[in-house]
């Protein structure tokens, strides 16, 4: 036996103590929401690995057991996390000698079986009647600040500040809300692409700068004490304010993000640029936001009968 990095290397381990000391050599270099996913997915790694010597387990193990994840009905995004945990914990083992070859290389990756959903989207009536119609307040002016930036619910909440231009020019998405064992935290945005600089429409800087000057920590804080407001009483909110509008559907705030995508992408605005507003990390994931309106397939349409249609 040797030691390395601290961790006393057996080429007997099994799966869960190896899993167990990897965990302890990563947990302080990761957010605290994603060290709960971490937990909660390992957990599961280990009932099914359980007792399984590291050298015994091969591609068609590693299969098995996302498929068995599957099967229970488990979301693709835990699947696909669950992968990508067995991989690194697997290349640690590779990497120390433990065992020959990584299987998870060599395993089969799942497919989805489930299509992607539709996201839901107000429509451009309903954008109209939530920016007329919605009170002049801070709830209702975070609504409109959503529909017309794209920015997250999360990182609207964790605003402070110094995070506006004095001028309500822009608004620097740096960090965002997170709620662990039942606590509102702040820490950074959702990826590496989320970190931006969003413009804010002329016609919204003046309720940008009455926001920023009137904030006290956070621009959206809440009412007790030096916190974000709480995203669940933020949801309640935003459908009680949403219910009061005849003529709109109850959506949910994410929505306003797909709206964002949808509007923009109507207005002759390219992927890119939207893609760059909204912080996705790449292009698919804006093309999946979209939207794309009736009118807007009509124009194509007649366009091409235009080009190509019989005379």
């Amino acid at each position: 036996m040797n030691m390395q990095n601290g961790l006393r290397l057996d080429p007997s381990l099994t799966f869960s103590e190896w899993a167990d000391k990897w965990f302890e050599s990563h947990k302080d270099n990761i957010s605290a929401v994603t060290r709960e996913n971490y937990k909660y997915v390992l957990a599961a790694l280990k009932n099914v690995l359980e007792g399984r010597k590291l050298m015994d387990i091969r591609a068609i193990d590693i299969e098995n057991v996302l498929l068995g994840f599957r099967k229970e009905g488990r979301s693709d995004s835990y699947v696909s996390q669950a992968r990508g945990m067995l991989y690194q914990i697997m290349k640690k083992a590779e990497a120390n000698d433990l065992i020959r070859k990584n299987p998870v290389a060599s395993a089969e990756k799942m497919r989805s079986f489930r299509p992607m959903e539709a996201k839901e989207a107000f429509t451009a009536e309903e954008v109209k009647a939530l920016m007329t119609n919605l009170p002049q307040d801070r709830i209702g002016n975070s609504i409109r600040l959503m529909l017309c930036t794209g920015i997250r619910m999360q990182e609207l909440l964790a605003l402070e500040p110094y995070l506006v231009e004095p001028d309500g020019s822009a608004i620097h998405i740096r960090q965002a809300v997170k709620v662990v064992a039942g606590k509102v935290e702040v820490g950074p945005p959702k990826s590496r692409d989320s970190t931006r600089d969003v413009p804010i429409p002329m016609s919204l800087r003046p309720m940008v700068v009455e926001l920023r000057d009137n904030a006290k920590k956070f621009l959206f804080q809440s009412t007790y004490k030096e916190q974000p407001y709480d995203p669940k009483h933020y949801r309640e909110k935003f459908k009680e304010y949403l219910s009061d509008i005849v003529g709109v559907r109850v959506l949910t705030p994410h929505s306003c993000r797909h709206t964002f995508v949808s509007q923009m992408q109507s207005l002759g605005v390219d992927l890119a640029t939207i893609q760059s507003m909204v912080g996705h990390a790449d292009i698919d994931m804006t093309q999946h936001y979209l939207h794309v309106q009736s009118p807007i397939k009509q124009k194509a349409i007649q366009a091409f009968d235009k080009e190509f249609g019989v005379a």
